[in-house]
């Protein structure tokens, strides 16, 4: 605290929070590191040492390059840094190398790149309204949705303990969304049409950018009551925001085009192939329907209604086989997820809302995306938890579903760190950044009412139990050995609950609020 106070003397809390944040993923630096640490230095191998002409059929590691060519790139940029640091790590033949200066370079990129994301931080703290502005610099809106963003317990553990890269890419989409706040359209839809040819799960809120771009800036004009002009609509906009897609995509897919490989590059992107849900399941309504799925099975057999020798074995597996319930396709599920996204979809073009409209569109595009997607990975939920972060500090009922979300969506995170000494790190990691968040919000919002009624309360206080259950007590147990699976269900299963609850409470606060021209009237 007494440092804050003298950043804010000065003017510099930004920065401190920036470098606290950094000294802190410094200090993560030696901890577990998932099989992701391995998965991206063989990106850095297959780009460094072959041609382009083999970058998306190389087959030597089974961690196969599955990300779009931008990202790719920037592996091969890596790449001749990393040869300054250990060069036999960018040898396809060394799978599994981990030697120290490995460790640091890898561990020290994710850093370095993360300055995309403090910048963007930055840009979005300037689109946040003063009216909320307390005596105390830890009151205003602008320092909380800083430290929501530069300190999320979540993007911390998955990129400096887990290992990925989100940071910089989000702040490529942070930066865009900063940049539609600030009416420079063109910049925003150049840098979004960018992050797709970095990570494809961006793919999940594109329907927002597209009809938010061809709303708000292909139209010009808008009636009184909100509605569309539509003789407003201008040709040379949507033939301009038309070109920066192309070339952007032109540029990326270009190459592999020009070689005959895209089947492949697609091939590569979207495995369908594989299961409906991960290993673990990502806590979304898929988990709740095997769960069903499983219940419904073991009534079934007490009941005598299914033969046993055709029931599969109970488990947690990619391929999971439903026993009651029917499989679902990949086009089933495609429409379920269509679905959930339209209505909000049609919100942001018949209810316009501006820019906030926007980004409340986009966040259930991603949520919906995550309840309904095709084998979505549990990391998926700072897709909806980082942009929702912007709308917590601006209403008090955006700030209860945020709380909701990220304690619940934070929690699902666990199993990824499973290894005793991180057990500590992210139980104490997440109980800070969860106390600040209730705290600060609470402050922020302190003369409107409650932010969590007794149910909602009630339930993420039960977060608490079954960490307890699930950490300490199931391991002593004879099921340990027989039913290893079952944290990870009660885990997946409960947390599902939570963020449907999330989805849902934001869905009815978008259907149900007026359009700006009506709000205005009234």
């Amino acid at each position: 605290m007494a440092a804050l106070t003298i950043a804010a003397g000065t003017g510099n809390w930004f920065s401190a929070l920036a470098l606290g944040v950094t000294l802190l993923k410094c200090l993560l630096i030696p901890t577990y590191h998932s099989t992701d640490f391995e998965v991206h230095r063989n990106w850095l191998a297959i780009t460094h040492s072959l041609p382009i002409s083999q970058w998306y059929y190389e087959a030597t590691s089974e961690w196969t390059l599955d990300y779009p060519p931008f990202f790719a790139w920037f592996e091969y940029i890596l790449s001749h840094v990393a040869k300054y640091f250990d060069q036999e790590m960018l040898n396809v033949h060394n799978l599994n190398y981990s030697s120290s200066r490995t460790l640091l370079f890898q561990r020290f990129s994710v850093i370095f790149t993360d300055t995309l994301f403090v910048y963007a931080v930055h840009e979005c703290c300037k689109c946040i309204g003063g009216k909320k502005v307390g005596k105390e610099l830890t009151e205003k809106p602008k320092f909380i949705l800083s430290v929501l963003l530069l300190w999320n317990f979540g993007l911390l553990i998955v990129d400096h303990i887990h290992f990925q890269y989100n940071g910089f890419l989000f702040g490529l989409m942070l930066l865009s969304i900063a940049r539609l706040f600030q009416k420079r359209h063109m910049e925003g839809a150049f840098l979004f049409a960018v992050l797709l040819h970095f990570k494809h799960i961006y793919l999940y809120v594109a329907p927002a950018y597209g009809v938010y771009l061809l709303r708000s800036y292909c139209f010009t004009a808008n009636r009184p009551d909100g509605s569309i002009r539509w003789n407003s609509f201008s040709f040379v906009r949507f033939i301009s925001l038309g070109l920066v897609v192309f070339l952007i995509s032109a540029l990326s897919l270009g190459p592999f085009l020009a070689l005959n490989q895209l089947p492949q590059v697609f091939s590569r992107l979207f495995p369908f192939k594989r299961g409906l849900c991960h290993a673990y399941w990502a806590p979304n309504f898929w988990a709740l329907y095997n769960a069903l799925d499983k219940v419904l099975s073991v009534i079934g057999l007490k009941l005598k209604f299914l033969d046993p020798n055709k029931i599969p074995k109970a488990s947690m597996k990619v391929q999971f086989q439903h026993t009651v319930l029917p499989s679902v396709t990949p086009w089933q599920r495609l429409y379920a997820q269509l679905i959930a996204i339209l209505p909000s979809i049609f919100c942001l073009w018949f209810k316009p809302q501006g820019p906030r409209g926007f980004l409340r569109c986009l966040i259930l595009c991603a949520l919906s995306s995550f309840m309904f997607g095709w084998h979505v990975h549990e990391k998926a939920i700072l897709l909806a938890i980082l942009p929702m972060s912007l709308l917590s500090v601006g209403k008090a009922g955006d700030a209860s579903v945020f709380l909701i979300l990220t304690t619940t969506g934070h929690y699902s995170l666990f199993p990824l760190l499973f290894t005793a000494p991180e057990l500590p790190i992210k139980i104490l990691l997440m109980l800070l950044f969860t106390i600040y968040s209730i705290s600060s919000l609470k402050t922020l919002f302190r003369k409107e009412k409650p932010l969590f009624n007794w149910m909602e309360t009630f339930y993420l206080l039960g977060l608490g139990p079954l960490e307890v259950c699930c950490e300490f007590v199931f391991p002593l147990t004879s099921w340990k050995l027989k039913y290893p699976f079952i944290p990870l269900l009660l885990t997946s299963v409960y947390c599902a609950l939570g963020i449907t609850y999330a989805w849902f409470k934001l869905y009815v606060s978008v259907l149900i609020d007026p359009p700006i021209g009506k709000t205005k009237k009234q």
